[in-house]
């Protein structure tokens, strides 16, 4: 195998790009960490020292003040359920397009790949009277909502993705016995694990950090995802409490780190597998 040239300019251009993406994180890190006083004062790119040093005390302040663990269930059941019935729904509809591959289901994949262009604005209004209409207007039925503007990412990728599936390897699962739906996770679910996984972080990532969204359906005042929860966390006479908000934010964006994090490797697998294949 012959060894790849290392280009020491690109090495730099990264990693100078690597630092200016992680600095706002640092940033809301570093002020999560300092007095309320030295935010306001000593301005919020200092870094924190002895004197302006508040530990731990914003993040306490920022669970027991924004109600962060019912926050966090809400948060966590949109995200759950709306990433799960995306990638069921769309993986089934992504094998019924490539397989029937009629006018209809053509028709269909061309919908679902114009939704991807139709700005929210256009939309959001009659989205929400539409919502309280049909009763979607809670977290547990939010989440299909987030199935209908997750399907054109979705329905692209695993549509791309099974084009490259010998049609043979079902046929001979037919004849063996099995039903459409053995076939479809016996056979065709392991074979779309890239795609799958991939499609499933980078659709968590957008659901959990969605605020528009749940803000234009949901009740405020009963249900608060933990974005909507940040956006009012606010102290008397609506000062907002800069130390506790930094820290909210920090509890918001970690779990999805970690969980980008370690699945990482699997987004770029999932992105080119249902990009070159078919």
């Amino acid at each position: 195998m012959e060894n790849k040239k290392k280009n020491p300019l690109a090495t730099i251009i990264l990693s100078v790009i690597s630092i200016l993406w992680m600095y706002p994180i640092a940033l809301i890190l570093f002020n999560s960490l300092k007095k309320e006083s030295a935010i306001t004062t000593s301005g919020v790119f200092s870094l924190p020292t002895g004197e302006t040093w508040n530990g731990l005390k914003n993040f306490v302040a920022s669970v027991t003040q924004m109600d962060f663990l019912k926050s966090f269930w809400f948060s966590l059941v949109i995200s759950v359920m709306s990433v799960v019935l995306i990638l069921l729904c769309c993986s089934m509809c992504a094998w019924y397009i490539v397989r029937v591959n009629g006018k209809l289901s053509k028709a269909f994949y061309y919908l679902c790949v114009f939704s991807m262009v139709v700005p929210f604005q256009m939309v959001m209004f009659t989205l929400a009277k539409t919502a309280d209409t049909l009763k979607l207007n809670n977290p547990y039925n939010i989440c299909i909502i987030y199935l209908g503007f997750g399907a054109g990412l979705a329905v692209f990728m695993f549509t791309g993705f099974v084009k490259g599936i010998p049609l043979e390897i079902e046929e001979a699962a037919l004849i063996d016995g099995c039903s459409p739906l053995q076939v479809y996770f016996q056979i065709l679910i392991p074979i779309l694990k890239p795609t799958i996984i991939s499609t499933a972080i980078l659709e968590l990532m957008w659901v959990w950090n969605d605020y528009l969204l749940p803000t234009l359906v949901l009740d405020i005042k009963k249900y608060r995802t933990i974005p909507m929860a940040v956006q009012y966390f606010r102290g008397s006479f609506g000062h907002v409490q800069m130390g506790p908000m930094m820290a909210s934010i920090m509890i918001d964006i970690i779990p999805i780190i970690i969980v980008y994090l370690v699945c990482q490797k699997h987004i770029i697998e999932g992105v080119v597998a249902g990009a070159v294949k078919g």
